[in-house]
C-alpha cells in the first residue's frame, strides 16, 4: 500500500449490505440504551468509563455527544442518536461473525501478508445526519498496538460516503513516518502518551466511497473524518486486524482481555 491505504470497490454485495444494516436495526430496537455511554474522540478521557472498557468483549452502544439536550434527555429517537456499536460485534452476533470470518475477508487479510490474524475490535459506525461527530486525525496503531506494530483497519461503507456526509480523509504516504503516539490504559483510565501533532488540512485528501466498497488502512496512516452536518447518514462497518504470530498484544492497550479472539485463519 504505497499511499497507506487501498480501496476495493464492490467488496460487499447489496444483499450483504442490506442484511448487515437490517440486523443492526434489530439490535438497536432490542437494546436497552439506559446502560450506554457517550463516545468522543475529542474528550476521550472524560467519556471513557467501565462501560467502554467492558465493551471490548460485548456488544455495546455509544451515543453521539450532541444527542442530548440540556435536560439530559435524547433530542431525537435513539436510532438517530447512536454514534457506534462495538466492540465484540464480530464475535457475539452470528451474522456479523459470519461476514467477518468469511472467505472474502480472510482472502483480503491474507493478501496483506498476515499469518495468524486476529480481529481485535469491530464497530458499526452511524455518522448520524446533523450530529455525526468529528473523528480527529489519528492512527489506528495508537489504539490497537502490538509489538511490533501490525494493525490494519478494514472500513466498509454501508452507505455512499461523500464529502457531504462525512467521508474519510487521509494524508497519503503518512504511514511511512511511523507511529506518532499511543493511547495507554493505566490505573487512572486512559490517556495519550504525548500530545497530538498539528496537521495541515491541505495535506489531506478525501476518500469518497460507494456503498459496498472497502478501504484497507495501514495502522500508521493519519486519517480523519469531519462532522456530518448533512441530512444523510453514513453507516460503515469497521474492523481492526492485528498479527498474532510473532507480534505481542500490548498489555497497556485499552482492550484488555482474558482470552484473545479466535484468529480468522491459522498457518
Amino acid at each position: 500500500m504505497e499511499k497507506g491505504y487501498l480501496v476495493i470497490e464492490s467488496f460487499a454485495s447489496e444483499d450483504e449490505i442490506e442484511a448487515l444494516r437490517k440486523r443492526m436495526s434489530e439490535l438497536l430496537s432490542q437494546s436497552d440504551c439506559s446502560a450506554s455511554s457517550i463516545f468522543s474522540t475529542k474528550n476521550q478521557k472524560k467519556t471513557t468509563d467501565n462501560y467502554f472498557f467492558e465493551s471490548a468483549e460485548k456488544i455495546s452502544f455509544f451515543f453521539e455527544e450532541k444527542a442530548f439536550g440540556d435536560n439530559g434527555e435524547l433530542k431525537q429517537p435513539k436510532e438517530l442518536s447512536i454514534n457506534k456499536v462495538g466492540h465484540a460485534l464480530h464475535e457475539l452476533d452470528p451474522l456479523y461473525k459470519e461476514f467477518t470470518y468469511s472467505s472474502k475477508v480472510s482472502s483480503l487479510v491474507s493478501s496483506l501478508g498476515y499469518r495468524r490474524p486476529v480481529v481485535m475490535q469491530a464497530m458499526y459506525i452511524f455518522k448520524q445526519p446533523g450530529i455525526g461527530g468529528e473523528v480527529v486525525p489519528h492512527q489506528d496503531n495508537s489504539f490497537v498496538y502490538t509489538d511490533p506494530p501490525s494493525c490494519t483497519g478494514l472500513w466498509m461503507a454501508l452507505e455512499d460516503s461523500t464529502t457531504v456526509n462525512g467521508c474519510l480523509w487521509a494524508i497519503p504516504g503518512s504511514h511511512k513516518n511511523g507511529l506518532v503516539r499511543r493511547f495507554i490504559r493505566g490505573e487512572n483510565g486512559v490517556t495519550f502518551d504525548r500530545p497530538s501533532p498539528s496537521y495541515d488540512q491541505k495535506d489531506f485528501v478525501s476518500i469518497e466511497m460507494k456503498a459496498g466498497s472497502l478501504i484497507a488502512i495501514h495502522g500508521d496512516l493519519i486519517h480523519q473524518s469531519f462532522e456530518n452536518l448533512s441530512a444523510k447518514s453514513r453507516h460503515a462497518y469497521s474492523l481492526h486486524v492485528v498479527e498474532s504470530d510473532g507480534c505481542k498484544w500490548a498489555p497497556d492497550n485499552w482492550i484488555q482481555r482474558e482470552k484473545m479472539p479466535e484468529p480468522l485463519y491459522t498457518p
